[in-house]
């Protein structure tokens, strides 16, 4: 019991001598941010950059922008400001200052590190495909920028697999505006759309469901016509349906596919009589 006691007044005593040296190191830390010296900012915000506190360093090294500028330090400084924001997951801000960064020091031996993490920056802020793409084609630009500029890098890799994933998303966005078509049943818009679709998205991985689609929309809008275009658009939903197999002989669709030509067979076989019994009609 004795033993147990001692060690809760241990407990207690170092956690009161953390939350001292917590309260001295937040009162250093907020002394020299609002009454340091420039020299004091500039060695405090290096050493927490040093340390990974870039929360803490970003409010000093911005206090030293205006100081410094046109000063020999304020290339460092520019590039822990923007790899603070970077490391602290604020993804707008470090391509915004990466960007700077380069346009300011174009010949510094860290430029193609800051185009990287710039472009890269721009890639992690890139929403999903549902949402508004405006940081994605800022990505695919500066990706595509790093990757024509620095073609031999060891980072040429990496940048190219993140330009291949943004594309695909922008591709994702695409079908998925025509296949909102489909589903809303604008099947004349929805054919157009996977039509600009494949015309846009040249080997896009979902070049297959693009054309099923058409296939479906074509169905749908050919069952559902009236006689006088019926015929017409039954023949082209076949044509559809042939250029698909063509394409995609293995495709696991073609069995629901198939099932559709034959509606489509028989569509056609019931219009044809309707057709010569108007005919006789007249």
């Amino acid at each position: 019991m004795y033993y147990f006691c001692q060690m809760q007044k241990m407990k207690k005593l170092l956690f009161i001598l953390l939350m001292v040296i917590s309260l001295v190191s937040c009162s250093e830390y907020s002394k020299v941010l609002n009454k340091g010296k420039n020299a004091e900012r500039y060695k405090l915000a290096e050493e927490l950059y040093k340390k990974g506190e870039y929360k803490k360093a970003i409010p000093l090294f911005e206090k030293l922008t205006g100081p410094y500028a046109g000063k020999p330090q304020m290339e460092r400084i520019q590039y822990m400001i923007a790899d603070s924001y970077f490391q602290n997951e604020d993804y707008s801000l470090s391509s915004y200052y990466f960007t700077k960064f380069i346009s300011n020091y174009p010949k510094s031996s860290k430029v193609e590190e800051a185009a990287f993490l710039s472009a890269y920056s721009y890639y992690l802020s890139a929403p999903k495909f549902s949402l508004d793409q405006t940081d994605t084609y800022k990505a695919l630009e500066a990706l595509q920028s790093y990757i024509n500029t620095y073609p031999d890098s060891p980072r040429i890799k990496e940048a190219n697999k993140y330009y291949d994933l943004l594309t695909q998303k922008l591709e994702k966005k695409d079908f998925e505006v025509a296949r909102q078509y489909y589903h809303t049943e604008y099947y004349r818009a929805a054919m157009v759309a996977f039509d600009i679709f494949n015309e846009e998205h040249l080997g896009s991985i979902y070049k297959e469901d693009a054309v099923y689609f058409k296939f479906k929309a074509a169905h749908d809008l050919a069952i559902n016509s009236v006689l006088t275009k019926k015929k017409q658009r039954l023949l082209d939903a076949k044509e559809i349906y042939d250029k698909f197999k063509k394409e995609f002989p293995d495709s696991d669709k073609l069995k629901e596919m198939d099932r559709l030509l034959k509606d489509i067979d028989q569509a056609l076989e019931e219009s044809q009589q309707q057709i010569l019994s108007v005919e006789a009609q007249k």
